[in-house]
């Protein structure tokens, strides 16, 4: 499913049009991305959290030319499922 499949989808269970449908996950798209930039992390009973995760320095190898390469530190997005939204699909 991409986007435009999954903003339809989004708009026919909530009884929206796919302009509001799109206007809303657009909107909660950014709300996330401006929590997780903040550093805080978001939990949303039921469902899952998101959080920033640091990475660490590490040595990676360039496949092309197989020489060592080093990688820098960096922050990166999570998200973990929830038990309960887990339990749904089994």
């Amino acid at each position: 499913m991409n986007k435009a499949e999954f903003i339809k989808a989004f708009a026919d269970k909530a009884n929206f049009t796919q302009k509001d449908a799109g206007i809303a996950f657009d909107a909660m798209a950014a709300t996330i991305a401006d929590t997780l930039k903040k550093g805080e992390k978001i939990q949303i009973a039921g469902f899952g959290t998101f959080e920033v995760k640091k990475r660490a320095a590490r040595e990676g190898i360039n496949p092309l030319t197989k020489q060592k390469v080093k990688i820098k530190a960096c922050k990166v997005p999570s998200f973990k499922f929830g038990n309960s939204f887990k339990d749904m699909l089994n």
